[in-house]
């Protein structure tokens, strides 16, 4: 009995540190690519008007959208979730995603002249026409880094990830400052997606699997049913507001606001997206050990608001002196924009979890509902705004994110059998970590405001001060994020001796 617990927790201790592992490898992974994004971002920002980055945008959007709504039926949701993954799987849901990339290439191409005429904008046409080659290389490279995530294998994804990343960087900036215009960044994803994919065909010895074979579609096509629905209504409901402010109004209002998300959602960037690899997987072999999701899913809402919650209020806080150092005075206007969507973002702080949870729970189909019950009116609100300008816009994220928020809560309460109260208490504690770190921040925001400091030494002077008044925060409520500080911070004391190169004797 004893050999067998000791077993047990052997077991738990090995996917435990695979679990850790596997997020450093993704943190190193998205912070490097975050570093290259907003270097790149300094530097295009400066380059490209806000009209024609909402041109790109656009394009971005549209490209986006149609994607989504096919690619999910092979994509590799499915190689993840799936129990036993044999070479059929593999063969199946790459010809079927190739397949269909095809034929939205295709699509996009005959379509691209009537997509320009729809916005009014001539210049439309080349940009969907070269975003459209993308989707000939989304079979390889996403089958390939799906069984990579499936096996955990972050390292190899941090790798190409990075080289992805400065690849796109490199080529937009240089097209950019040899006047290419709004296609600059349209070439450099291009040009990203190429070297992404030979990388990771190079790092994948075992070609056979991506041979053509349609041996296990039916079962795919019923996963890729629910899957790629909710994706496209997702996806959809993010990119419409550029969609609408571009039909409705006009692309410089689409670039700001297309700035402004992207100010906003330097969380996902620097925490969800490090996360979100790890998440689905990570849960997924919870679920199959037997694990006790409501505990599982309570506590990392707990962690996830104590980071996401405090990110949120410093941002808004200091959203003029990051856009003047950031993005420079061409981008000022975003400035409320951005302090409108950190707040209705507070209520996302759960967000990365939910699909990683219902496909845990075997039930896509309620992910696809909760999102037909709350999109359609979010949508609904979104498009009013739209006719009262980008501010508007902006503002209708306040009523739309909340009650979102609320359907998918009232689902997951429905398979993890949790209180309203259990999941006010699981926050509680985070909110008093934002209270606790605020202050300080509000200081410095005001004496920047007060022409008292430069916005750069405001901004300099705002970390320490977030940081230190957050610590607080968290050793004055004992958050249980402080734990597995301590615990990511003895793991790497560990592992630093067997990083080290041995020594001759």
């Amino acid at each position: 009995m004893a050999g067998d617990i000791l077993t047990r927790e052997q077991r738990d201790g090995l996917a435990m540190s695979s679990v850790q592992r596997s997020i450093l490898f993704s943190a190193a992974d998205r912070y490097g690519s975050v570093v290259l994004v907003f270097v790149a971002t300094a530097i295009l920002a400066r380059l490209l008007s806000p009209a024609e980055f909402g041109v790109y945008a656009v394009v971005n959007a549209v490209t986006t959208v149609m994607g989504a709504s096919f690619l999910e039926f092979g994509g590799g949701n499915y190689l993840i979730q799936k129990r036993e993954l044999s070479t059929a799987d593999i063969r199946s849901a790459f010809t079927i995603t190739l397949g269909i990339s095809v034929a939205i290439a295709l699509l996009l191409f005959v379509l691209a002249g009537a997509l320009s005429e729809l916005f009014a904008q001539d210049s439309l046409k080349r940009g969907i026409e070269v975003s459209a080659l993308n989707f000939v290389l989304v079979p390889f490279h996403g089958t390939i880094s799906a069984l990579l995530r499936r096996d955990m294998k972050f390292g190899t994804l941090a790798v190409c990830n990075f080289a992805t990343g400065a690849a796109t960087a490199l080529a937009s900036i240089v097209l950019a400052m040899a006047g290419f215009s709004y296609m600059a960044p349209i070439w450099g994803g291009l040009a990203g997606s190429i070297v992404f994919t030979v990388m990771l065909l190079a790092s994948h010895r075992d070609w056979s699997a991506l041979r053509l074979s349609l041996l296990e579609h039916r079962e795919i096509v019923n996963f890729g049913l629910y899957s790629s629905a909710v994706s496209v209504i997702n996806l959809f409901y993010n990119l419409a507001p550029q969609l609408f402010l571009a039909k409705v109004l006009d692309f410089g209002s689409v670039g700001l606001y297309s700035r402004a998300i992207n100010l906003t959602q330097m969380f996902d960037r620097l925490v969800a997206q490090v996360l979100n690899p790890v998440i689905m997987p990570a849960i997924v072999a919870q679920r199959r050990a037997g694990a006790d999701l409501k505990a599982v899913y309570l506590e990392a809402i707990q962690l996830l608001s104590a980071v996401q919650w405090p990110f949120l209020i410093f941002v808004a806080l200091m959203a003029r002196p990051i856009v003047l150092v950031w993005l420079g005075q061409t981008w000022l206007e975003i400035v409320p924009l951005v302090r409108i969507l950190c707040i209705a973002n507070l209520a996302l702080f759960a967000a990365c979890l939910t699909y990683p949870v219902f496909l845990a729970v075997g039930s896509v189909r309620d992910a696809l509902v909760s999102s037909l019950i709350s999109l359609p009116p979010s949508l609904l609100v979104v498009l009013c705004a739209s006719f009262f300008g980008v501010e508007a816009v902006t503002g209708a994220a306040l009523a739309t994110l909340p009650f979102q928020t609320a359907v998918v809560i009232y689902f997951l309460k429905r398979h993890l059998a949790f209180s309203s109260g259990e999941f006010f208490r699981a926050s509680l504690k985070s909110g008093l970590v934002t209270f606790v770190m605020a202050p300080g921040v509000l200081g410095c925001a005001a004496l920047t405001e007060a022409g008292m400091l430069t916005s750069l030494t405001g901004l300099i002077l705002s970390f320490p001060i977030a940081g230190l008044g957050w610590w607080c925060g968290l050793i004055m409520t004992g958050h249980p994020l402080l734990h597995q500080l301590r615990d990511v911070a003895g793991g790497l004391l560990r592992s630093a001796p067997r990083l080290r190169p041995s020594r001759p004797a």
